[in-house]
C-alpha cells in the first residue's frame, strides 16, 4: 500500500484494525481510547476574556422536545395548550407541571425560548445542533465535543477529554479534526469503561513483552507512511496503559456512588448518565454528552411527554444540585439542548399529537457563569414564532465557546484548507448571548 492509499483508507477500518490488534495481541480493548483526544493542550487557541466554564455536560433532547409542554407554556391558551398547567419557578419565569423539581432550582437556569433552526429532519436537525453546519456530502463537520477539547485541550491527561453516554457514536465524530479529538461512546452508564484492564490471561510480564513488540512496529510503519493520520496514533498503547494504570479510571465507575445518590439521579440510563457525567467532570473531563430521546411526539404527545418529562426533570435537577453542592456548579456549563419544538397546533386525529416545527422551540443553560433565575428571548402567543431575541443553532453553540473561553468566530483549516468556526460559516456566523452571563 503506498501512501496516497493509505491516505485514502477509510478512518473507521483503521479504527477497527487498532482495535481488533489490541484486543487479541495485547489482551485489552483499546477501542475506548480511539479517539480520546492524545494532546493535553490546546491548538492556538485565541481565549476571549471573562470565562468561567470548564467543562460542559450537554444534554440532548432526542427527537424534538416539545417547548410548550417542558420550557415555554402559554397560560389561559387551552387551545394551544392542552391540559397542561404552569407552575411557578424560583425564578422569574414559569415552566410546565412536568418539570417540579426543576422548577425549584428555577434560580440557577436560564431558559431560552427564542430558539430557531433550519432543519426540521431529525438527522439533519441533531446534525446541525452538534455542529453549527447543515450536512454535507464531501465532509464531516466536527461534534462540539471535539471543538472544546482541540481549542481547550484536555484538562486531566489522563482521561479522554470527550465522552458520550447513551448516544449515537456520530455525535462523537471529530470530523476532519482526527481521531485525537474525538469522543469516547459509552453504552450503558452504569458499565463503566468496559475492556479497559488486562485480560486475566495476559500476564504482566507477557504484557509488557507485547507493548515493546508493538511499538517496534509501530516505529517502523510510521517511518514508512509520514501522515498526520498515523502520527496520531503513536500514542495510542501509551495512553492507554497510562489510564488502565491510572486511579483516574474510577470516575466511569458509578458504583462507587452511594445508592442513595445513584437513587437520587434516577435508576433508568438517562439518570445514571447524568451521575456518570458528574462523576467525569469531577475528574477532569472537559466535555460530557447524555442523550433523553423518545421526544418524537406525534402521537399522545401529553402522555409521551409527561413519562420523558418525568425522567429528565428528576435527573436534571438532581445534577444542578448535586454540582453546586460540589462547587463545581460555576465551572460546569449544564445545557439542555434539542433539534427543534413541536407544533403548537394539537392533532387530534393522532391521539392528541405534535409535529416537528423548527420555527420557535427552548433550550436551558445553567452554571459555568450563567446568571440564573432568567428568562431570554420570546415566542409569540401561539409559540409558533419567536417574538423577540431570536437564537440560532449558531448562536447557541457560540455562547457554549462564550463560556469556555473559546472564541467562536476563531478560523481552523480543514485538511483541504477549508475555513470552519465554532460558531458556523461565515455567513451564518453565531453571535454568543453575553447578556445572560453573571
Amino acid at each position: 500500500m503506498d501512501n496516497s492509499s493509505f491516505n485514502k483508507a477509510d478512518e473507521l477500518g483503521r479504527r477497527q484494525f487498532m482495535v481488533n490488534a489490541a484486543r487479541s495481541y495485547l489482551g485489552v480493548s483499546l477501542a475506548p481510547m480511539l479517539g480520546a483526544g492524545l494532546t493535553g493542550a490546546a491548538f492556538g487557541q485565541k481565549h476571549v476574556g471573562g470565562a468561567k466554564a470548564e467543562h460542559v455536560i450537554f444534554l440532548n433532547m432526542g427527537g424534538g422536545m416539545s417547548h410548550l409542554d417542558t420550557f415555554d407554556t402559554k397560560p389561559g391558551n387551552k387551545e394551544i395548550q392542552g391540559p397542561v398547567e404552569s407552575i411557578d419557578t424560583s425564578g422569574d419565569f414559569q415552566i410546565s407541571q412536568y418539570l417540579p423539581e426543576s422548577a425549584k432550582i428555577g434560580n440557577k437556569m436560564c431558559v431560552i425560548n427564542s430558539m430557531t433552526s433550519k432543519q426540521g429532519a431529525h438527522s439533519q436537525g441533531q446534525y446541525l445542533l452538534h455542529r453549527s453546519y447543515s450536512p454535507r456530502g464531501t465532509i464531516v463537520h466536527p461534534a462540539i465535543g471535539a471543538w472544546v477539547v482541540r481549542q481547550k485541550g484536555r484538562k486531566n491527561t489522563t482521561l479522554p477529554g470527550f465522552v458520550t453516554a447513551n448516544t449515537n457514536p456520530a455525535v462523537s465524530s471529530p470530523g476532519f479534526f482526527g481521531a485525537e479529538f474525538g469522543g469516547v461512546p459509552l453504552g450503558r452508564p452504569d458499565e463503566g469503561l468496559k475492556n479497559s484492564t488486562r485480560a486475566g490471561s495476559v500476564s504482566e510480564e507477557d504484557f509488557k513483552k507485547r507493548l515493546a513488540i508493538a511499538d517496534a512496529l509501530n516505529k517502523t510503519f510510521e517511518e514508512s507512511y509520514q501522515t498526520p493520520a498515523v502520527k496520531a496514533y503513536d500514542s495510542l498503547y501509551e495512553e492507554a496503559v497510562k489510564l488502565m494504570k491510572s486511579k483516574d479510571l474510577e470516575a466511569f465507575d458509578i458504583n462507587k456512588e452511594p445508592a442513595s445518590v445513584q437513587n437520587s439521579y434516577g435508576k433508568d440510563r438517562f439518570g445514571q448518565g447524568c451521575l456518570l457525567a458528574r462523576r467525569l467532570v469531577e475528574a477532569g473531563v472537559r466535555f460530557v454528552e447524555v442523550s433523553h430521546g423518545g421526544w418524537d411526539t406525534h402521537y399522545d404527545n401529553f402522555t409521551n411527554v409527561e413519562n420523558r418529562a418525568k425522567t429528565l426533570d428528576q435527573a436534571f435537577s438532581t445534577l444542578v444540585t448535586d454540582l453546586e453542592k460540589r462547587g463545581l456548579l460555576e465551572s460546569t456549563l449544564v445545557v439542555v439542548a434539542t433539534e427543534f419544538g413541536r407544533t403548537p397546533r394539537i392533532v387530534e386525529e393522532h391521539n392528541s399529537g405534535r409535529d416537528h416545527h423548527p420555527a420557535c422551540f427552548s433550550a436551558v443553560m445553567a452554571g459555568g457563569g450563567i446568571a440564573g433565575g432568567q428568562k431570554y428571548g420570546e415566542s409569540d402567543k401561539n409559540g409558533a414564532r419567536v417574538a423577540k431575541d431570536a437564537v440560532s443553532i449558531q448562536d447557541f453553540n457560540a455562547t457554549i465557546g462564550h463560556a469556555l473561553g473559546i472564541d467562536h468566530a476563531q478560523v481552523v483549516s480543514s485538511p483541504s484548507g477549508r475555513p470552519f468556526r465554532l460558531g458556523g460559516a461565515e455567513a451564518e456566523l453565531g453571535n454568543p448571548i453575553t447578556s445572560i452571563f453573571g
